[in-house]
C-alpha cells in the first residue's frame, strides 16, 4: 500500500518575485543594481501529421526561446548603462576598429570571438534569501538598451531604470548547486 501523501509538496512557502539576483560575467556593473529580470517563455515547435480525419499535432524538433530583458537601475556616473551601451556598439556597429577590438580580444591581446557573448545567472532565492536554484543563460549577448529621457519638469524625483534585452544560445534551471538539473 503507498502513502497518499508521499507525493504532496513538503515546503509550504510561495516563491517571492523580489527574491532574485542576477549577475553577467562579462559586465558585472549591470548586476549589482538589477531590479527585475524574468525566466524567458519556451516554445516547443509541433510537427502536424496528416491524416485522413484529422491532423494531429505531435512532438516537433526545435525549441525557441523569448528574450530575456533585464530592468537595471542607472548609476549616476552611466557605468553599468555604458557597459551595455559599448558592448552592443562593440559587436554591432562601432565607429572604430578600436570598439570591436575591445569586445573580441583578451586580456592577452589574442582575438577570440566568442568575447562578444557572455554568460548569466538568475539565483532564485527561497524565503530565507539563499539560493534555491540557477538559471543559466548560455552565450548573451545584447540586442536592445531603453533610453533614458530627461524632463526638468518632473517633480518627484524617480531614479532612472533602463532595460537591456539580451539573445542567447540556451537555458537550464539547475539545483542551488549549479550542477545538477531540478
Amino acid at each position: 500500500m503507498t502513502n497518499a501523501f508521499a507525493n504532496q509538496i513538503t515546503n509550504r512557502n510561495f516563491l517571492s518575485p523580489a527574491g532574485f539576483q542576477f549577475t553577467i560575467t562579462k559586465e558585472p556593473k549591470v548586476s549589482f543594481f538589477c531590479t527585475s529580470a524574468k525566466i524567458p517563455e519556451m516554445f516547443f515547435e509541433t510537427t502536424i501529421q496528416p491524416n485522413y480525419l484529422k491532423d494531429i499535432d505531435v512532438p516537433g524538433e526545435k525549441i525557441s526561446y523569448g528574450d530575456l530583458v533585464l530592468r537595471f537601475l542607472v548609476d549616476e556616473d552611466l557605468k553599468n548603462y555604458m557597459a551595455i551601451h559599448n558592448w552592443i556598439t562593440g559587436i554591432g556597429y562601432p565607429e572604430t576598429a578600436q570598439d570591436f577590438k575591445t569586445e573580441t580580444t583578451d586580456a592577452s591581446n589574442i582575438r577570440d570571438m566568442n568575447l562578444q557573448y557572455s554568460d548569466g545567472s538568475l539565483s532564485i532565492l527561497n524565503s530565507n534569501y539563499r539560493t534555491n536554484a540557477i538559471v543559466k543563460f548560455k552565450d548573451l549577448f545584447p540586442t536592445g538598451l531603453t533610453s533614458l529621457e530627461f524632463d526638468t519638469s518632473v517633480t518627484d524625483i524617480q531614479y532612472f531604470t533602463a532595460e537591456a534585452t539580451f539573445k542567447y544560445t540556451v537555458y537550464n534551471i539547475l539545483a542551488s548547486d549549479g550542477r545538477t538539473r531540478l
